[in-house]
């Protein structure tokens, strides 16, 4: 595998077990295109589970999304750290 396509975030990597294609392909349509567009790579499983925790708290799916980007700014700006 080459790690050379996760960007230049110093963000921790993980070696994942499952296959995340496969993983992406069972994910609902709405959040297979905002992950396509995201700027981090993000495991979907990891996505899945932020999306319906936000879910959970909203009861909406436009504000669950702008949950998604505002977890992913954060993760930025602490990239932007170091």
């Amino acid at each position: 595998m080459d790690r050379k396509n996760l960007g230049e975030t110093k963000l921790r990597k993980h070696r994942r077990n499952s296959d995340p294609m496969r993983e992406f392909d069972r994910l609902p349509k709405l959040l297979r295109e905002w992950l396509s567009g995201a700027a981090l790579p993000w495991a979907p499983k990891s996505v899945y589970r932020a999306y319906n925790k936000a879910l959970r708290q909203t009861g909406d799916t436009g504000l669950a999304l702008r949950q998604l980007e505002k977890l992913q700014q954060q993760k930025l700006s602490i990239d932007q750290k170091f």
